[in-house]
């Protein structure tokens, strides 16, 4: 631009290429921050399953809770038994964009943010997730199922 090309400016002195550039960057920020809190957050993460009073420290559900082809939310792990005494327990955290699972249904395990789902022993059903949920070490002991 030469200094004999008119520039437009506001009453406040703001250039009209200043003021657009501010409203781009502040849709830009607003759109990133519905988008991130869409991925929700382990406060927001469904109850699940309490432990039962007087179980042994470390206990994440009771065998009772958690149904054959199915599975539990508990804290942080969801776990599953994909066939009759076969616990399985994976961290509740997609593999995706790091949202918190939202529950096991019809066999798989859903993420309520982008429609991940996942198969009871932790690998993808469906994408976009393209990994298989980490696993979490559990063992049972009695009717107690115990992280290790």
């Amino acid at each position: 631009m030469s200094s004999d090309t008119p520039t437009s400016t506001s009453p406040a002195g703001v250039s009209r290429r200043t003021f657009v550039a501010g409203a781009g960057a502040t849709a830009g920020a607003l759109t990133l921050g519905v988008a991130l809190s869409a991925c929700g957050s382990r406060e927001s993460a469904p109850a699940g399953v309490t432990p039962p009073s007087g179980a042994p420290a470390g206990t994440l559900a009771t065998v009772s809770d958690v149904p054959v082809g199915g599975g539990v939310i508990a804290g942080d792990v969801v776990i599953t038994q994909p066939r009759a005494g076969d616990y399985q327990a994976f961290n509740a955290t997609c593999t995706h964009a790091g949202c918190t699972l939202s529950g096991v249904s019809d066999g798989t395990i859903d993420c309520p943010c982008h429609g991940s789902k996942f198969h009871l022993d932790g690998t993808v059903a469906n994408g976009p997730a393209d990994r298989p949920l980490s696993k979490v070490s559990v063992r049972v002991d009695g009717s107690n199922i115990i992280r290790q």
